[in-house]
């Protein structure tokens, strides 16, 4: 049980901070700036184009040296997050360009600044069709959180395979694993059906 709310932290940290960037680099790659879009840009396709796996190692083992010494838990919340932005990201910009070019053309000719015609127009028509995808990324985001074990995370598989190497059984606590996993994205899965149903038109 301590090891799934380690997994379930780590999923929920992970996609906080994977929504806030994946928001900023869709914004971002919409700059007219050619700085601002192409930093952007590569920040994107860098973690798209990247194993996830490889990125845990980086951050575990080239932050330190840097100078940024984190736990081996924010570590993986930090790397989750940086990923899956990414692909968050790319979900943003398809909610962003479905909205009609009418409406940024309408608040120009109210006078609206660009920054409340996002945030008070464009953004609250975006989000609601981008839901199931978002649902989607936090379902394997969740199922990505094993990899966490590779920087000495104690999440569920790790502790599993603990309990598997003191006691010489192994079917029980995987078993038991792959229950839990079942189970939580399941709910994960009703409870983005839920907001779907209840936002998208």
């Amino acid at each position: 049980m301590d090891a799934l709310e380690i997994t379930i932290a780590a999923t929920i940290l992970g996609m906080a901070l994977a929504i806030m960037l994946g928001l900023l680099w869709a914004v971002t790659r919409k700059s007219n700036h050619p700085v601002v879009y192409w930093l952007a840009t590569t920040i994107v396709e860098f973690f798209r184009s990247t194993p996830l796996l490889v990125q845990i190692y980086f951050l575990f083992y080239v932050l330190p040296d840097a100078g940024f010494r984190l736990t081996p838990f924010q570590t993986g919340v930090l790397a989750l997050g940086l990923h899956y932005s990414a692909y968050l990201a790319e979900v943003y910009r398809a909610g962003i360009y479905s909205v009609p070019e009418g409406q940024w053309e309408a608040a120009k000719a109210l006078n609206l600044s660009k920054v409340h015609t996002f945030k008070s127009i464009i953004l609250p028509q975006a989000l609601p069709p981008i839901i199931p995808a978002m649902g989607n990324y936090l379902i394997a985001m969740f199922k990505d959180t094993p990899m966490l074990s590779a920087i000495t995370v104690l999440e569920l598989l790790q502790t599993a395979k603990i309990i598997g190497a003191e006691t010489f059984r192994y079917i029980e606590p995987l078993t038991l694993v792959g229950v839990l996993f079942l189970t939580l994205s399941l709910i994960s899965a009703r409870m983005v059906r839920f907001l779907e149903q209840r936002y998208v038109q």
